[in-house]
């Protein structure tokens, strides 16, 4: 009967231990799993060298045509200021010009400059109409923007006085003149995406919606020079056969 009990013991003991080693076992197993390739992952940190593509570069370039998201650009008047299907819409709206290049806009010459065409008629390719709904939240970040980046040479009021021009830059264009008065939006979406005469292109500093807001706040400037004016409480325009400014022609 002793004898018995004894070796039931044991046979317990020894069912314990081999239980016991048969989990150490499965825990060492798991462990080297989680670490199998863990330490040196079968991947291509940046910039790093290659053997697998015959350029020896392991970052590849994407395929031709591709197109990021976001930047499709399908609203011709929207990034361009040109009506859609005109040869000029063709240009990007965020385009650079290399340094000792000219600008990729048309720019002032002899022949534009003393040309008799007003208005929409003296720029045929650009947009009459806003491409975007014009607000109060629009118009007021066109005013911050505008006296961050145009007010240096247009002056605050838009007549082409700006401190740069006090302190003997060439005198910049004034939006109160007729002139631009009746020029489309277009036109001074396509002088700010591609500069005009003097006027560097500012499309590296301004987003396409911030150069549509700009141009909604000279919009209302026009109108409120214009009214102030009439009322002789502002100075008169300058006339469009007057010497030929720098900046936006």
């Amino acid at each position: 009967m002793w004898k018995s009990e004894e070796q039931t013991v044991n046979s317990k003991q020894q069912t314990a231990g081999n239980c016991f080693l048969l989990f150490i076992v499965c825990c060492l197993l798991f462990t080297s799993a989680c670490r199998r390739d863990m330490q040196d992952q079968p991947k291509m940190k940046p910039f790093r060298s290659s053997t697998f593509f015959r350029d020896g570069l392991s970052a590849r370039p994407p395929i031709e045509g591709t197109v990021a998201r976001g930047l499709l650009k399908e609203d011709t008047e929207f990034f361009t200021g040109k009506r859609a299907g005109k040869s000029g819409a063709t240009t990007s709206a965020n385009a650079s010009v290399a340094p000792g290049e000219p600008p990729a806009g048309p720019q002032p010459s002899v022949t534009t400059a003393g040309a008799q065409l007003q208005g929409a008629a003296a720029y045929p390719d650009d947009v009459e109409i806003f491409p975007i709904t014009i607000t109060k939240d629009v118009v007021t970040r066109g005013k911050e923007r505008y006296e961050i980046f145009c007010s240096a040479c247009h002056g605050l009021t838009g007549t082409g006085d700006g401190m740069i021009v006090r302190r003997g830059f060439r005198r910049a264009a004034s939006f109160n003149d007729d002139r631009l008065r009746q020029a489309p939006v277009g036109h001074f979406f396509d002088a700010i995406t591609n500069g005009w005469g003097a006027m560097p292109s500012y499309a590296p500093q301004i987003p396409p919606e911030d150069r549509w807001a700009i141009i909604a706040y000279l919009r209302a400037l026009q109108m409120s020079q214009q009214n102030q004016a009439q009322n002789g409480s502002a100075p008169v325009a300058t006339p469009g056969g007057t010497k030929q400014s720098g900046g936006h022609q």
